[in-house]
């Protein structure tokens, strides 16, 4: 489980710099554009945000992450490259 954890953590991580990258590049420029990828790109960071917390949720205590560690884990996947940095250090 913890190679899946993984992996959604760093898909989870390049999709929320995508959903950035459409906001702030793609929208000044091309509004239409922005509207057709908004959906795909949201959806597909909202499951996979749900995932990388559930599965967070899961290995709590397999791997005996302390309190502190798992509120950074968590906090990790609201912040731009905060589970790049959680894939590197807790898994």
């Amino acid at each position: 489980m913890l190679k899946i954890f993984k992996i959604t953590a760093i898909l989870e991580g390049i999709s929320y710099l995508v959903l950035f990258a459409n906001m702030l590049l793609i929208k000044p420029n091309n509004p239409e554009l922005y509207h057709t990828l908004l959906y795909p790109i949201g959806m597909s960071h909202g499951v996979l945000f749900i995932g990388y917390i559930i599965l967070a949720f899961l290995l709590k205590s397999s791997q005996r992450w302390s309190l502190k560690d798992f509120g950074i884990i968590l906090l990790a996947s609201l912040l731009p490259f905060g589970t790049f940095y959680v894939e590197k250090k807790y898994c």
